[in-house]
C-alpha cells in the first residue's frame, strides 16, 4: 500500500500529514515524529517519549480506527515551542472516553496501556470521539 506524506503549510510553520493505512506508515509516522522533535529541539527524553506516544495513538488509529492520519506541526500552545499531533480516524468510535483513558482497560487484544500511557508521556494530552463517526487525538510535547 503506498504512503500519502503531503508537505503542506500552516500559519505558524509546516506542517506533515501522513496516510496511516499499514504498519510501515505507522514506523514512517514515528520517524516524522521523531525529525520533528530534533528540529524542535526536544531533549532525547523528551524525543523518545514523544515518539512512543505517536506510536501507539498511530497503532490504535489502524487497528482499532481501520486506518487513518497522522498530522505533525509545532506547537499551538501561546510561549510554548515544540511538537504537536494530530492522529484520527474515521473509526467505529470510543462509547466510554473515561473508561478507555483507564489503565488495563483495552479493545482488543493489547494490554491497555495505548492511550494512558500516551497520556503520561506528552505536556498536552485532547481526545474527541463520537461513536460512529471516529476518534481524534492531540498531543503535544514543549521543549524546555
Amino acid at each position: 500500500m503506498a504512503t500519502t506524506l503531503l508537505a503542506s503549510s500552516s500559519t505558524d510553520g509546516a506542517s506533515v500529514l501522513v496516510s496511516i493505512t499499514c504498519d510501515d506508515d505507522v514506523v514512517r509516522f514515528r520517524h516524522g515524529v521523531r525529525a520533528a522533535a530534533i528540529a524542535a529541539g526536544l531533549r532525547l527524553i523528551d524525543q523518545t517519549k514523544l515518539v512512543t506516544a505517536a506510536s501507539e495513538l498511530a497503532r490504535n488509529a489502524l487497528e482499532h480506527g481501520g486506518g487513518g492520519q497522522g498530522e505533525i506541526l509545532p506547537s499551538a500552545t501561546p510561549g510554548h515551542s515544540g511538537v504537536r499531533l494530530i492522529i484520527d480516524d474515521d473509526g467505529p468510535g470510543i462509547a466510554d472516553i473515561d473508561g478507555a483513558l483507564a489503565d488495563g482497560v483495552t479493545g482488543g487484544s493489547g494490554m491497555g496501556m495505548g492511550l494512558p500511557g500516551s497520556r503520561r508521556l506528552v505536556d498536552v494530552f485532547e481526545i474527541w470521539s463520537e461513536v460512529g463517526v471516529g476518534t481524534c487525538v492531540t498531543v503535544e510535547t514543549w521543549a524546555s
